[in-house]
């Protein structure tokens, strides 16, 4: 059988690798000195290492996946969800859903937490810049916060985001650019120091200002960032779709993968250990937000604008997902509702069509999903703790469950087999991990909350 040749996939390894690393480098990458910090010279590396050696291996099984049952003659999955059903049934599909869904949503209220965090820096960078470093200089997340839903009600309304594909450039060189600036003023920083910072047990063991279990959390919560930071499994199968038929696309997507994931775990290891190296054990949460820099406060500005920036495209490619699905179930379930039957033109000037329909449903069950979102972000406004849980909750599910049960049925992996053993072993392990990471994050979300006054101004 000869594989169908998709007129519309003229991808190479080259662009493939370009996705790979869009799709990974993101928001997460700011939190990473943070989470060196907690682990030390030592642990923190070495996860660093170990999380992307993991995902490369779990996306090369994943990439077998694309098609089925065989992984160059077999019919094409186009999407994650797809792969899923066609290789584990209905029953993997709907937990996939769930935990598609439920990922999205979380990464949703995490980029308006991490955008307003970032607006708040540029006013207070500005502020210091004026008044100097110690000046109170406080202002509430909220209007920040509400100032970016606002702006994604109306981005939300878009039918898709593929109608405007600047977007994903926008988002490419933004994400480069605030990590770029973040690493250099690191490395200015650690130059002006004339001293490397740090210890091998990091703030997990060696941090006395904090109790032994809150340094233990910690350290459980910086595992759930540095996962976060390596997440992309939902969109594999997507950007694989995009790469020609010959030669197959499993051989060129492992390929892909093999670059982008090297060059974002070099990345993540300069960021991060260079990051630790210049503040130790001072390290703050986010490299860019935590004030661990004053000056060029305008390089400063323009990291955290970066950040604002590569968030309002970013939130709607998780955004749009959620939409569609209820949107779907919605109409398949009631097709003569009249609020799917009450549609209204709206023009865009920015689009590449000259107008759209809206149906009035779509209207209030977008608005109400931001509205919600946002209320929740306001609720906890907490930068590492969310990534934690984040990265705990997609982890496991995405990057290592569902590809490597998918592996076992197309490989044919016969159960006790010492292959099988050594998969299982892969799974339980990152389970473990990701419970522990997603744990000390909800310890640390706890015992901020018990303190917070969420409509109270803190920065």
């Amino acid at each position: 059988m000869i594989p169908t040749y998709n007129a519309y996939s003229y991808g190479t390894v080259w662009t493939a690798a370009a996705h790979v690393i869009t799709a990974i480098i993101g928001t997460g990458v700011l939190g990473l000195a943070w989470s060196v910090s907690q682990l030390g010279w030592i642990v923190g590396p070495l996860f660093l290492v170990g999380f992307g050696f993991v995902t490369y291996y779990t996306s090369t099984l994943q990439a077998d996946c694309y098609r089925y049952p065989d992984p160059v003659t077999g019919k094409r999955n186009y999407t994650y969800r797809e792969a899923v059903r066609a290789f584990l049934g209905s029953r993997s599909l709907v937990m996939c859903s769930i935990a598609q869904c439920a990922i999205l949503w979380g990464i949703m209220i995490g980029y308006t937490i991490i955008a307003a965090t970032s607006m708040i820096a540029v006013k207070k960078s500005n502020c210091f810049h004026k008044n100097g470093h110690n000046a109170s200089c406080k202002t509430s997340e909220n209007v920040f916060m509400v100032t970016y839903g606002l702006f994604q009600i109306v981005l939300s309304q878009l039918p898709s985001m593929h109608k405007l594909a600047v977007t994903s450039v926008v988002a490419a060189i933004m994400s480069f650019g605030y990590s770029g600036i973040g690493l250099s003023l690191s490395a200015a920083k650690l130059v002006s120091n004339g001293v490397i910072k740090g210890s091998i047990g990091g703030n997990s063991l060696g941090n006395r200002e904090s109790s032994l279990a809150s340094n233990v959390w910690n350290s459980f919560q910086a595992l759930g960032n540095i996962a976060f930071a390596y997440v992309f499994a939902h969109v594999l199968t997507e950007i694989q779709d995009t790469l020609r038929s010959h030669p197959p696309e499993n051989k060129v997507m492992k390929r892909a993968t093999l670059y982008g994931i090297v060059v974002t775990s070099v990345f993540y290891m300069s960021l991060g250990c260079v990051g630790y190296a210049a503040f130790g054990s001072k390290t703050p949460g986010n490299i860019l937000t935590g004030f661990g820099f004053y000056e060029p406060f305008w390089l400063v500005d323009i990291g955290n604008i970066c950040v604002v920036v590569h968030l309002l495209g970013a939130y709607q490619v998780f955004a749009q997902p959620i939409f569609a699905a209820i949107e779907d179930r919605v109409s398949s379930k009631w097709p003569s509702n009249f609020l799917l039957q009450a549609r209204y033109e709206v023009k865009l000037p920015c689009s590449t069509q000259t107008s759209w329909r809206v149906t009035l449903f779509s209207l209030i069950m977008r608005t109400t999903i931001v509205v919600m979102t946002t209320l929740v972000a306001i609720l906890v406004p907490l930068f590492n703790s969310v990534v934690g849980l984040l990265g705990a909750m997609a982890f496991w599910p995405l990057t290592i469950y569902f590809p490597v049960s998918m592996h076992i049925v197309q490989a044919n992996v016969t159960r006790g087999s010492m292959k099988w053993f050594l998969l299982q072993c892969l799974v339980g392990a990152s389970l473990i991990v990701s419970v522990i990471a997603g744990i000390g994050s909800l310890v640390d979300i706890t015992k901020s909350l018990k303190h917070s006054k969420p409509f109270q101004a803190k920065y």
